[in-house]
């Protein structure tokens, strides 16, 4: 009888030690992922060139560009836009309904909103880049999806640019955005899936 007690004391105590084992390899993966997103956000976000920041950057640029963690200073250095540009999607139905589609403007958001929708921004300035049309097929599916109505489907979806040019030093008004038309593509009824 004795024996199984000590037995049994063993086996609780081995089962413990296992659990402590694992947790102690949990948190061991948690502080290097972690550590890694530390190392790997602070390489590509500061704009200096040392050896060692580029090198960082260029082994972890394809894990950057995958999450959108990435982050450019194109806004400010060297030469910053000097355009105004957005995009709304125009939306035509299979029974000519119009429907309108605007990627979020952060000028017209408040704080928190800026804050939460700050990806749409970058994914158009993105997207609106010619190295990387091949986006925009799957952009205007998503968006047709959208206005997936059975009894109306989307038939086209047309993507419109808006730009208007930014005067420096200048305090005039801002001319008025001009439209043009960027993409285009019909949907068919598999692209609604």
């Amino acid at each position: 009888m004795a024996s199984k007690k000590t037995n049994r004391k063993q086996s609780i105590r081995d089962d413990a030690s296992e659990v402590g084992k694992t947790k102690g390899s949990l948190r061991i993966a948690i502080s290097v992922f972690i550590l890694f997103h530390l190392v790997a956000i602070t390489c590509w976000a500061l704009p200096i060139n040392w050896p060692l920041m580029v090198g960082v950057r260029v082994i972890t640029r394809p894990y950057m560009l995958w999450t959108g963690l990435f982050q450019s200073w194109d806004m400010f250095a060297p030469n910053p836009p000097t355009t105004n540009t957005y995009f709304k999607a125009i939306v035509i139905t299979q029974k000519h309904h119009i429907r309108v589609w605007a990627f979020p403007q952060m000028d017209q958001l408040s704080f928190g909103q800026r804050y939460q929708k700050e990806r749409y921004r970058k994914f158009v300035e993105n997207m609106s880049m010619e190295q990387n049309a091949a986006v925009l097929p799957d952009v205007v599916r998503h968006i047709a999806r959208f206005y997936n109505d059975p009894s109306d489907l989307p038939q086209k979806v047309m993507l419109i640019r808006f730009q208007s040019d930014i005067k420096l030093g200048s305090d005039d008004a801002q001319a008025r955005p001009k439209p043009y038309d960027f993409y285009d593509e019909y949907i068919e009824p598999e692209d609604l899936r």
